[in-house]
């Protein structure tokens, strides 16, 4: 269909050509001239369509040189079809039969060269629209299965860095209880029913990337209980987050761990204890998670390899890339973590 579309555009184009170059006088004589050249044009199309279609399979399979091969088909079959079309015309009573002949080479005279440069052009452009649509295609395939290994390699390594962080959690709550039971047994069952409580939750966020602030918080202000009945009156902790921040979405256990290394390194070398906050606030299109404590601070660039806040470091690499990270800094006598991650 597509090389019938370029015979007939050649059609149209010629007898423009002659109009322009007064080869015709008049518009009876242009519809005259483009009925008879359509009928010549589409006949000889045909034939070529389904005859030379196959032909330039057979000299692809076999070797031959693809061009030269086609133009001689192409003349061969422009003469053939140029043949039926004056049979045609001259059965139907258009064409005068007295100058049968006459016309009939008067014609291939013109067209045989156009059929040649058009016949040619659509070969060539078929010939080459295949493979460029094969290798569109490719190319297609290629970068599916690439942004798929990124995604495959990106969830395989956050279940990497997950599978560090929750024993790592689980071992500390487990230290809290047991300082409990010999003192308090009633509250160290409590404690057990709040940590029962926090691995609930944490293995049903284990199989998400991102879960709501609020879910978050509540696993901290759980945590921050537990670890009130180990400090006593020595740990002060308190959450402020505000309403238009609760469905906002942050990685399970990132502000557990922040809170979680706060009381370790910040609170349990006081011997007075201390304080910890936690705040979120939006800014910008980002969510800003601070946890403040009144320890003496420390440098991230410090913390080892396989520490809580190396492998939340990884994961919010993983996860978001440069538009989260991790700042450490000292702010009104208080070491501050702050998490900026993309609102999201």
């Amino acid at each position: 269909m597509f090389s019938l579309l370029w015979i007939n555009l050649a059609v149209v184009l010629v007898a423009l050509i002659l109009l322009v170059g007064n080869q015709i006088s008049s518009v009876r004589e242009l519809l005259h001239t483009l009925a008879y050249a359509l009928v010549y044009a589409n006949l000889t199309g045909l034939l070529g369509t389904w005859v030379l279609g196959g032909l330039a399979e057979r000299f692809y399979l076999r070797k031959y040189p693809p061009v030269p091969a086609m133009a001689v088909g192409i003349l061969v079959f422009a003469a053939f079809g140029y043949l039926l079309a004056q049979a045609l015309l001259a059965g139907i009573g258009v064409a005068v039969p007295q100058y049968f002949w006459q016309e009939y080479f008067r014609t291939l005279r013109v067209a045989l060269p156009l059929a040649v440069v058009f016949g040619l052009g659509a070969f060539v452009h078929g010939s080459l629209r295949g493979p460029v649509q094969l290798m569109e295609e490719r190319l297609h395939e290629k970068e599916v299965a690439e942004e798929r290994a990124k995604k495959l390699a990106a969830e395989a390594r956050l279940r990497s860095l997950e599978s560090r962080i929750h024993p790592h959690f689980l071992f500390n709550t487990l230290n809290s209880i047991s300082s409990l039971i010999a003192v308090n047994p009633i509250r160290a069952e409590q404690i057990v029913g709040r940590l029962a409580g926090l691995l609930r939750a944490s293995l049903d966020s284990s199989n998400q990337p991102l879960i709501p602030l609020r879910q978050e918080m509540a696993m901290v202000e759980n945590y921050l209980d537990i670890e009130t009945v180990r400090f006593g009156d020595k740990l002060r902790g308190s959450v402020k987050v505000t309403a238009d921040l609760q469905e906002a979405k942050v990685p399970p256990m990132s502000i557990q761990s922040l809170v979680e290394n706060a009381v370790k390194h910040g609170i349990t070398p006081q011997s007075g204890g201390g304080e910890v906050l936690v705040t979120a606030a939006g800014d910008n299109g980002n969510l800003r998670i601070e946890v403040r404590d009144s320890g003496p601070g420390f440098d991230l660039a410090a913390i080892p390899a396989g520490h809580g806040l190396d492998s939340l470091v990884e994961r919010l690499d993983a996860l978001f890339g440069a538009k989260a990270r991790l700042n450490v800094l000292r702010r009104d006598g208080y070491s501050v973590v702050e998490m900026v991650l993309p609102r999201v």
